[in-house]
């Protein structure tokens, strides 16, 4: 059983333990993110940084370090659910909105990323971009990637949500999609919350479907990615497409 998180309190009440941090011990972060970036901050000191503009009083080190410590790192804390995070000891909504806005900031950035080239010549930034939106999902979630005739990305959906290791998707409704969008090719992506991108028989037999059912109108299916955690399958690089 994981220990309790003491924390700041954001109600405001009594603090469950004494301030750790010297008097400035704030603006002196603030000095070392503007002076030496924020490669010169640990995990646990970016996330502290981040408590600040949610708890404007009190040591949030104990909160931060307890939170990398539960989740991992700083990216698993970020994409934790909302609600495990708002059942966790410390928290509250104000600093869970905070935790939610950075991730969703650095997720439209990512995707900035990937609209502003031919998906096809950033590759790397595509896997950074599916990394960061289905890593750590706990459930599988299968999304499509629209492209124009220059490969350039018309729009990403999340076209369904499964369960730990199955998606249900129809073929005929990603097409129609693309048909909406005047989309001429598509990318298909989804996660393996146990961490493995190796393709199941259903992988499989849904990717040849929706490649026969998009080839009829002439819409080109490039790929089709899986991934996993810290790892990830391409279907034309495995000679699956």
């Amino acid at each position: 059983m994981e220990g309790p998180i003491e924390a700041p309190s954001e109600s405001g009440g009594p603090l469950p333990f004494a301030s750790t941090g010297p008097h400035g011990h704030r603006a002196r972060m603030r000095q070392k993110l503007l002076s030496r970036g924020p490669d010169a901050l640990a995990d646990y000191e970016l996330l502290e940084m981040l408590m600040f503009f949610a708890m404007p009083k009190g040591d949030t080190k104990p909160l931060a370090k307890a939170l990398i410590n539960r989740f991992g790192s700083f990216a698993n804390v970020l994409a934790a659910p909302q609600g495990t995070l708002l059942e966790t000891r410390g928290l509250g909504p104000h600093s869970v909105a905070a935790l939610k806005l950075v991730q969703a900031a650095a997720l439209r950035m990512a995707r900035a990323e990937v609209m502003e080239h031919p998906v096809l010549n950033t590759w790397d930034r595509l896997i950074e971009y599916l990394t960061a939106v289905m890593a750590r999902e706990k459930i599988e979630q299968f999304r499509v990637l629209f492209l124009d005739s220059k490969n350039r990305l018309i729009a990403d959906e999340a076209q369904a949500r499964g369960t730990v290791n199955h998606t249900p998707v129809y073929p005929r409704e990603v097409v129609k999609r693309a048909l909406e969008l005047h989309a001429t090719a598509i990318i298909l992506a989804h996660n393996h919350p146990s961490g493995d991108p190796s393709p199941s028989r259903s992988d499989i037999e849904m990717t040849r479907m929706v490649k026969e059912a998009a080839s009829v109108l002439s819409i080109t299916l490039h790929d089709h990615l899986i991934i996993g955690n810290g790892r990830w399958l391409s279907f034309r690089a495995e000679g699956l497409l």
